[in-house]
């Protein structure tokens, strides 16, 4: 049985499940089209899958295997962020393959994901292979802005008594220079994720005609409370699978970081204090990170606002607590008329023992991808996997397939694309990770 991976993207690509908070502006028929390509491109997976509906748009397939002990999860999500005010070469929307790499939001974020874990289901199923295993397919559809379509997964498993013995997301990826001075590609395998908590400063105060000012408006003091978040400077520290990171990767890395690296345990300190001065991305590794995204004042250009808000976003560090965060926020900007607001109360997730679960991932990055080393990492973003920590213990963030920086970077921005040999070989991946149960 022959299937086109390549066309099974494109065609994913083309129905716009874009993501909103609004759910008045979410195209419910996206989600329709989309569900019907898989229907169209994996009939087997269809008709041989037990398909559970989780709302909104989330799907759960259960495929039985030889057992029902020790099941696994394999997941990705539907939805996509939108393209709005982003200047992109090509139809964001179009799944366009130019000189082999097929262009469009989600073939990183996450419907390459999607279909690569589909793909696999169905080559298998056309071999009339059965896993050793149960194997659920969990494909939420509302990651974006952390909806309800994975606690509805969850909930589904918990009403069936299924304990997954690991869970697999999107979230790691082999990534090209993804650390200054190492050029071997690293299989970074998320063994847990910074806490994403957003705040809202609020001021107020007298409002009136722009004619008539008067000193230390709304505006202003907002202004010097977000200044001072600017200069923020959050504790730095090196949790225990950091360490074990750059354990992995100081045979790579250039000879004057090697001893530093080979010995991180011993050198956290020191260690820590260079990555943050070697950019976002190194930085973000060692502290919780605090990011001004939203501002609201006047409504008018001659109306003083009675009302200024910010939002802020957080990911807070693993070992660390939303409220100690917050509490340095407050002593930083060191202003009570700023209000404070907790508005999303996201902690950090546990951390993922490395035992034989991610060795059982590891050994398949190893097959598929030989160039790479395989690492584990705490990842910097949100992913739908936290929410399964509620029914198991090993909860891992890998996306399989080939990143350099400038696709890393391309994530909920312009010009995302996924090479075409980079599909196929993450389909490979999802076989070779099924098959070896």
């Amino acid at each position: 049985m022959s299937i086109d991976v390549v066309a099974a993207l494109q065609a994913a690509v083309r129905a716009p499940t874009v993501s909103d908070r609004d759910e008045s502006l979410i195209d419910e028929q996206a989600f329709v089209r989309l569900h019907a390509v898989l229907r169209e491109h994996f009939p087997l997976l269809h008709e041989h899958l037990e398909l559970i509906r989780v709302p909104e748009h989330g799907l759960l397939f259960c495929w039985r295997g030889a057992s029902s002990e020790r099941p696994v999860v394999l997941m990705a999500h539907q939805d996509v962020v939108p393209v709005t005010g982003q200047d992109w070469s090509r139809d964001p929307f179009s799944g366009e393959v130019v000189d082999g790499v097929i262009h469009g939001r989600g073939t990183l974020d996450d419907k390459g994901s999607l279909i690569g874990i589909c793909a696999a289901v169905e080559a298998l199923l056309a071999e009339e292979f059965v896993p050793a295993h149960d194997v659920w397919l969990s494909f939420g559809s509302d990651e974006e802005i952390s909806g309800r379509a994975a606690q509805g997964a969850v909930a589904e498993l918990r009403s069936r008594g299924v304990r997954p013995w690991f869970v697999i997301d999107e979230g790691g990826a082999i990534a090209y220079d993804a650390f200054p001075g190492v050029k071997t590609p690293v299989g970074v395998i998320g063994v847990a994720e910074k806490g994403t908590t957003s705040v809202e400063l609020r001021v107020t105060g007298d409002g009136g005609h722009s004619s008539t000012p008067r000193r230390n408006a709304p505006t202003v003091r907002l202004a010097r409370a977000l200044t001072r978040l600017d200069r923020v400077r959050m504790p730095v520290s090196m949790p225990a699978p950091t360490v074990e990171m750059f354990g992995r990767l100081a045979p790579h890395a250039p000879a004057p970081l090697r001893p530093l690296m080979a010995n991180a345990a011993r050198l956290a300190p020191a260690l820590t204090r260079a990555l943050v001065r070697l950019g976002p991305e190194p930085a973000a590794l060692a502290r919780t990170t605090v990011a001004i995204t939203t501002l609201q004042g006047s409504p008018a250009l001659n109306v003083i606002a009675t009302v200024a808000t910010a939002g802020v976003n957080l990911r807070v560090m693993v070992g660390e607590t939303v409220a100690e965060v917050v509490e340095r926020l407050r002593e930083a900007i060191a202003d009570d008329s700023v209000e404070i607001r907790v508005v999303e109360d996201g902690p950090p997730s546990p951390v993922s023992p490395r035992d034989e679960a991610f060795h059982h991932i590891e050994t398949v990055i190893d097959e598929v991808f030989p160039e790479a080393v395989a690492a584990p990492y705490i990842m910097l973003a949100a992913t739908d996997s936290r929410h399964f920590y509620e029914i198991c213990d090993r909860v891992y963030r890998f996306a399989p397939f080939r990143m350099t920086a400038e696709q890393r970077a391309s994530i909920h921005a312009a010009d995302e694309h996924l090479g075409v040999d980079d599909l196929l070989d993450g389909v490979r991946f999802y076989r070779r990770l099924i098959e070896e149960l």
